[in-house]
């Protein structure tokens, strides 16, 4: 696999539209950090990382509104692919439908919405978008 982070928002993005409960994903410290990021955010419910013998998954528990019908992530796009990397410093963050959205970026503080990286002052590079 080329593009762990792309598999990931793949998976989660096939399983919302199916109108999955869960999605399994294979773990990885950046990925664990985009699950964190998501759940503080509110896009999704919950995540655990699940032991399946020799290797571990992270299980990622979706968020839908009042029904299945109504969705709470209703966009998922990778930024910088291992094609084509994306910076961005701290005065050209960029902002997912004015402000509505995140954008996920690494950094040298971690892995951070766009909101923090601005208020930590730093850039990195951009990984994700979600709205």
């Amino acid at each position: 696999m080329t593009d762990p982070i792309a598999d990931m928002l793949t998976r989660i993005r096939n399983a919302n539209t199916a109108k999955h409960d869960t999605v399994n994903i294979p773990l990885s410290k950046m990925k664990l950090a985009i699950a964190g990021i998501l759940l503080d955010e509110g896009y999704i419910k919950a995540y655990e990382i699940v032991d399946n013998g020799n290797f571990k998954d992270i299980k990622v528990t979706l968020k839908y509104g009042k029904d299945k019908n109504e969705k709470i992530i209703s966009g998922l796009k990778r930024i910088s692919k291992p094609g084509l990397r994306v910076y961005a410093n701290k005065e050209e963050l960029p902002r997912v439908l004015g402000g509505l959205g995140i954008a996920i970026v690494s950094t040298n503080k971690g892995v951070v919405t766009d909101k923090e990286a601005r208020k930590l002052g730093v850039g990195g590079e951009v990984l994700a978008f979600v709205w």
